[in-house]
This record gives C-alpha cells, sequence and structure tokens, in this order.
C-alpha cells in the first residue's frame, strides 16, 4: 500500500511551510512491496537451516547472514563497512551501510539486529526488522531518493546478549561522530503473529524523541491502523542511542506480553495470547510471520525515513 503522508500532518510534524508541502515528492514514500521483504526472511531462513538453526552471535549463520546483506547494500551502490568487535570469547559483527549524499553533519540512522537467540532462526525477532531495514534500503536506491540529510543504517550483532553490538558502534563514537546523528530509528520484531502495533514513547527519551514518535503514529493513521505508545526502556538497540543524547523512536508488534481483550478488537487476533508465541523458541520460522503487519510496519518506516530525511 502507497503511504501519502496527509498535508496537515507532515506540517504539524515536520514544520514544513506549505510552499515547501506542495511538492508532492517530498511527501510520499514509496511503496514498501512485501513479498520483497518476505524473500528476505526466506533468505534469513535458508541461512539459519544450513548453519545449525539459528543466526547466533558467534555462530556461522550470523556471519553469512551478513555478508548477504553487504552483498545486497553493496550493489545497490551504498558504502559498507563491517565493524568487529568480541563478546563471551567470540567475534561479533555490526554491519554500517551508508546512502550517498546528503549533509554529513546530519545524520538520520535506522537500525535493527540482525542475530537470533541460539534456540532458532530468529524470523521475527529480528528478521522482520532486518529484512525491512533491507528493502526500505533497496528501495531508496530504486527511486532515486535524495535526502538532504545523509542516511545510514546498522544491522548488529549480539543484540540477545545485551544490546552488545550497538552499544560498542556508539561507544566507537567520537563526541563530534555522535552529534552528528540527530535521529535514531530503531525495529525489532515487526511482523509479530498476533500482532500489535506499537510506537516507542518519546516520554523520557532525549529531546526530539517526539517528532520521531509523531511521524511513526502519522504514517498509521495514514493506514488507518490504531496505535498505542510502549515504553522499550532498554530492551532494544536503541537504547545506546538515547544514553548517548540522540533523538530515538521505533515500532514494535509484541514479544511475549499478552493481547488483552481490547486490542484483539481494535487490532484483530487472539485475546489472551502472547503477540508472539515463538519469542526466543525454535519455531520462531517464517510462518511465524504476520504478513499484514509486517507490510504495514514495512511501509511506516518508509514514511518516516522519507519525512525525517528530506
Amino acid at each position: 500500500m502507497r503511504i501519502l503522508i496527509a498535508l496537515a500532518a507532515a506540517l504539524m510534524v515536520t514544520g514544513t511551510t506549505a510552499a515547501q508541502a506542495a511538492a508532492p515528492a517530498a511527501l510520499a514514500a514509496p511503496n514498501i512491496n512485501v513479498a520483497n521483504v518476505q524473500a528476505h526472511l526466506n533468505q534469513f531462513q535458508s541461512i539459519a537451516n544450513a548453519n545449525g538453526g539459528n543466526r547466533a552471535h558467534g555462530r556461522p549463520g550470523y556471519l553469512a547472514s551478513i555478508n548477504w546483506v553487504k552483498g545486497r547494500l553493496d550493489a545497490a551502490g551504498f558504502t559498507t563497512r563491517v565493524q568487529s568487535f568480541t563478546y563471551n570469547g567470540a567475534t561479533g559483527y555490526n554491519l554500517i551501510a551508508d546512502y550517498p549524499g546528503g549533509d554529513l553533519n546530519n545524520v538520520v540512522m535506522l537500525g535493527g539486529h540482525l542475530d537470533s537467540v541460539t534456540s532458532g532462526p530468529g524470523i521475527n525477532d529480528n528478521g522482520t526488522g532486518s529484512a525491512s531495514l533491507l528493502e526500505v534500503a533497496l528501495q531508496m536506491k530504486a527511486t532515486n531518493f535524495q535526502p538532504t540529510k545523509h542516511v545510514r543504517f546498522g544491522w548488529w550483532g549480539a543484540e540477545e546478549l545485551g544490546l552488545r553490538g550497538s552499544t560498542f558502534y556508539v561507544n566507537s563514537l567520537s563526541t563530534t561522530d555522535r552529534s552528528r546523528i540527530k535521529a535514531y530509528l530503531n525495529f525489532d520484531m515487526t511482523g509479530s503473529p498476533n500482532p500489535g502495533y506499537f510506537v516507542y514513547s518519546a516520554s523520557g527519551q532525549p529531546s526530539g524523541s517526539l517528532a520521531l514518535q509523531q511521524r511513526l503514529q502519522a504514517g498509521f493513521t495514514a493506514l488507518n491502523v490504531q496505535t498505542e505508545l510502549t515504553s522499550v526502556g532498554g530492551r532494544s538497540d536503541h537504547a545506546a542511542f538515547a544514553r548517548a543524547g540522540i533523538p530515538v523512536g521505533g515500532t514494535f508488534t509484541g514479544a511475549e506480553g499478552i493481547k488483552t481483550s481490547a486490542q484483539a478488537q481494535k487490532w484483530g487476533g487472539t485475546a489472551g495470547q502472547a503477540y508472539d508465541r515463538c519469542y526466543h523458541r525454535s519455531c520462531d520460522t517464517t510462518s511465524n510471520v504476520n504478513a499484514t503487519a509486517l507490510d504495514r510496519n514495512a511501509d511506516v518506516i518508509a514514511s518516516a525515513l522519507w519525512a525525517t530525511a528530506a
């Protein structure tokens, strides 16, 4: 589905003038084809199948995942680098990908963790966020998007062991380089099989986070999807950026929490059941993904990026 951010919402959230908003290309995010995102998930599943059933830190399936994503981005003209770190006696990897152009002193960054737990392939957690980010990145190239801000993506290692990769990345930055990152958007579990539609709350987060929250909410509103705010706390990779004073935001479809009757009435699905019954289990496979939630979240990722970077 194609997201055209409502003019009034765009003016409210971005502070754009009416004259600037008259150019529709600046407000239109591309349609993110969910079939393409699912194809990426199939690749992650195949990698896990060929490497002991998982894509965990220090395991061959994780490095194979990094190499595959890097190859797709290199072919699309991104500048990529693999950053290594050590945790628990094993080498971990972050993949950083920069889109050409834009103001290098004004960076918008998007990310999600690429590793799984050792017990399963990690397709919803977090193949869904990783695959959606990859497809959004590829669509930047396909649509010849020319943002005024510089856009950078990160796929993080060892999130499942305590946010190790993203923390290592933020800590590796100089004070100047940290100050150049003006926004970080995190996407961790965006296709839960009994989904909720949650947007990270800006409450208690660095100044500037409210605008990101509102952009993500506007994206869902354009799809006629009601959202709830959630306080993710330190459970995902935005935490290191928030500690560094960088504005953060993100979306989430739920993990081991239980869907309420009110939420089931609002969103569909099954009340009294976890958003993801296969959370951190071997059954977190490609059959553990809700395609509608995956599609909606991928489109909202694109709408937020286009609004924030342009």
